[in-house]
């Protein structure tokens, strides 16, 4: 090599290196500026967890069924438990006994020889602004398989929320701090879009639980390249009665399936996804007529005693019965004491029936002799099929036999609202973890 060949090599090599340190600083001042934007803070309440719960980002993801969270969900149980407020809240009650040990290693049982997962990383949460618990159920699901959460809880002021996150936060920063990072509820109102974007830009799973505009209104926001949405939409769900079971039952049984329906439509006013909007009566004759009767009444007796008529919830059924009879097939109200209970018979099913919605106990009602009438509603928007004396395991075959769109759970009457790890058809610890191959 000539010595010009060797001093035009050197001045290339200095200029290369010169270039790549620019690049390098360029790169670095791009991160910093981007940390910094998202360093600034973000107007909303933060209910548990971190004071900026963008910092959850990173913490490693757990093993499913980690022992530390384990602990944390007995340890809340125990403290709702022992809350005086709870007990004024059947769906605190029910979160705080779903949390216990002996039931989170039930929940456990089935994923014993799940080996080799952890889970996705961060979590992002979108809470239905209708169902106070919500929340917690998909909090705990989250952290279950692994991951840390953001969770956005409903911003209307529903004192279960301020418990649980009360009870929550006094163990975060006490025996359980080191799950303060996995563990963040916040509140803000949905039309702040910037902040669902914020967290939305940071999550490697976002679930969205709600109507089709709120998911269509979300999923604006964008996700990173591997992220991924799990959306709960808004679903419809029935009763099925078998009418021969109604006649032999004693006053008692029958109050209790009474204060069981009560509880699975009343005490939401009809908002939750899982609660019945038709009641589907398999029978014929003088048998169905009795069976009707005395369901109902035993219905009306409880909620007399429970459940007290908002004037606009009144309005309401008024304008449901006149819409259903404009647009379901062949409508006319059922007489009843008054319109605690209220009752619209249907001559035919038809698709509009998926539409209908009312609350305070507004109910369409259908018999036929067999299932087959039900066949065509059973569609992608149908969720729970709630049972009363029929046999579960006969329901199920025609079910899997018609090859349905939708139905993806069975209940007994008292128990729509019960929450399970495997939920609108999802295995929630399968899909919130990964699996780590290899030899």
């Amino acid at each position: 090599m000539s010595r010009s060949d060797h001093d035009l090599l050197v001045r290339d090599t200095v200029v290369a290196t010169a270039q790549a340190k620019e690049n390098a600083v360029n790169r670095l001042n791009s991160i910093q500026k981007s940390s910094s934007q998202n360093a600034l803070p973000l107007s909303l309440n933060v209910l548990c967890g971190l004071a900026d719960p963008r910092d959850s980002v990173s913490a490693p993801a757990l093993t499913p069924f980690d022992p530390h969270v384990m602990s944390f969900l007995a340890d809340l149980s125990s403290a709702l438990l022992k809350d005086k407020r709870t007990k004024a809240y059947p769906d605190v009650t029910t979160f705080a006994f779903f949390c216990r040990r002996a039931n989170l290693e039930h929940l456990h049982a089935p994923y014993h020889t799940m080996q080799g997962r952890l889970g996705r990383g961060l979590v992002f949460h979108i809470a239905p602004s209708n169902v106070p618990m919500n929340f917690a159920y998909s909090l705990l699901s989250a952290l279950l398989a692994g991951n840390a959460s953001v969770v956005k809880a409903s911003s209307r002021d529903f004192e279960q929320i301020r418990i649980t996150c009360e009870a929550m936060q006094a163990l975060l920063i006490g025996t359980h701090a080191t799950l303060r990072p996995y563990v963040n509820v916040v509140e803000y109102a949905r039309e702040r879009q910037e902040i669902t974007e914020a967290f939305s830009a940071l999550c490697d799973v976002r679930i969205i639980w709600g109507g089709d505009e709120t998911i269509r209104r979300v999923r604006e926001a964008a996700l990173p390249p591997r992220a991924f949405d799990v959306a709960f939409a808004d679903r419809w769900s029935l009763l099925a009665i078998g009418a021969e079971a109604i006649a032999p039952m004693d006053d008692q049984a029958l109050t209790a399936i009474a204060k069981g329906f009560y509880d699975d439509t009343y005490l939401y006013d009809q908002n939750a996804c899982t609660t019945p909007r038709l009641v589907y009566w398999l029978g014929e004759g003088e048998v169905l007529e009795k069976a009707k009767a005395r369901f109902w009444s035993a219905v009306h007796a409880d909620a007399h005693i429970k459940y007290v008529i908002d004037p606009v919830i009144a309005v309401d059924k008024r304008i449901a019965l006149y819409r259903a009879a404009l647009t379901l097939g062949g409508a006319t109200l059922v007489p009843m004491p008054d319109n605690l209970t209220v009752r619209i018979h249907l001559d035919t099913l038809t698709p509009e029936v998926l539409n209908f919605r009312c609350g305070g106990g507004c109910f369409l009602e259908f018999e036929a002799p067999t299932l087959e009438p039900l066949a065509s509603l059973l569609t992608q928007k149908a969720q729970t099929l709630s049972l009363l004396g029929l046999d579960a395991g006969a329901v199920r075959d025609f079910v899997l036999s018609h090859g349905v769109r939708g139905v993806d759970r069975f209940a007994t009457v008292g128990h729509t609202m019960d929450f399970s790890l495997v939920w609108d058809g999802y295995d929630l610890i399968e899909t919130l973890s990964r699996r780590v191959a290899g030899v």
